[in-house]
């Protein structure tokens, strides 16, 4: 998908259709998706598997055709320079030259029947716009659907693995932020709105309230972060050592995976980090009537070059892994 996916992602068969760019709709449509039908047979990992490296394979061969065939309509790809709709990485991946990739660690994450999660380490050799890729591994992660019969991606994103260790943790909270955390700060009732469900997350987050934070976190759930991939209790052990009370939250987009699953996306803003902003992401899950989150990812915002223009519909071009997919 752009980058090492490119995608990612997760990194994904359906008749192209004609979607609003990304960013110009904060929802994206799905109206003119195929009609979801729901199956009972379980899908295994060895044909999610085959379907991302067959994503893969079609940017190999430039075989732009097979590579669009195998995204869904409503298909989203979030990267460091940019969030990407299937025009856009339809685009994006024909300045990509992949001459090897190579993947490990791949797991699968079950939604439902419908729809699953695969997550990835993936290293890719080739060039985009005659500019090496990183050599780097990437993190990655990929969402794919059941639509008709036929599974589809419809989600990748993939963050730089960093070597180096991670930076150190902001100073002690201000008076202020201590304040906010109150014992009796309530946690907040999730529903279907994947938006609403993670502006609570934040408001657990910046009130300290990490009793709250862990509730809303399925006990399967996976971060993925440049330093780590964490559990549920090393999601909740990390965030207790960070303030999040002046980071800011925008960009918001939604992608409904089907009825007991979404995907939001959005751009944070951390004050006093290196890069200061981060496009984060998480896959909200229906499980016996409580919506939890499955899986988050964050990405830091590549910085910016004075020759890069975004056009109307997409980010401005970068060499990076997902022009690797």
């Amino acid at each position: 998908m752009k980058k090492i996916l490119v995608l990612v992602c997760f990194v994904f068969a359906a008749a192209a259709c004609a979607t609003e760019p990304a960013g110009n709709k904060d929802v994206i449509s799905n109206a003119n998706r195929p009609t979801e039908t729901k199956s009972t047979a379980m899908v295994s990992e060895a044909e999610i598997t085959a379907k991302d490296t067959a994503i893969w394979d079609s940017l190999k061969k430039k075989d732009y055709d097979a590579f669009g065939r195998l995204l869904a309509n409503d298909y989203l790809e979030v990267e460091d320079d940019g969030v990407y709709d299937k025009p856009g990485i339809l685009a994006y991946v024909k300045d990509l030259e992949i001459s090897d990739r190579t993947f490990t660690n791949r797991k699968l994450m079950r939604i439902d029947n419908d729809a699953v999660i695969l997550t990835y380490d993936v290293t890719a050799r080739g060039t985009y716009k005659g500019q090496a890729l990183p050599t780097a591994p990437y993190h990655g992660a990929a969402a794919y659907v059941r639509r008709d019969g036929q599974w589809l991606g419809i989600y990748y994103q993939q963050t730089l693995t960093r070597t180096a260790p991670p930076p150190p943790p902001p100073a002690k909270a201000t008076a202020s932020a201590k304040a906010g955390a109150s014992p009796a700060a309530s946690t907040g009732t999730t529903g279907p709105d994947a938006e609403a469900n993670e502006k609570l997350v934040w408001a657990a987050l910046k009130s300290r309230n990490y009793d709250a934070f862990a509730s809303y976190l399925a006990p399967d759930s996976v971060e993925i972060e440049p330093d780590a991939i964490n559990d549920k209790a090393g999601s909740v052990k990390g965030v207790s050592t960070f303030d999040a009370s002046k980071t800011e939250q925008s960009e918001w987009k939604t992608v409904k995976f089907d009825k007991d699953s979404s995907l939001v996306t959005y751009m944070v803003k951390i004050p006093g980090m290196k890069p200061d902003r981060e496009r984060h992401s998480t896959i909200w899950v229906n499980r016996d009537g409580r919506w939890l989150a499955l899986l988050h990812i964050g990405t830091p915002v590549a910085t910016a070059t004075p020759a890069a223009k975004p056009t109307a519909s997409v980010p401005a071009a970068k060499p990076s892994a997902s022009k690797a997919k």
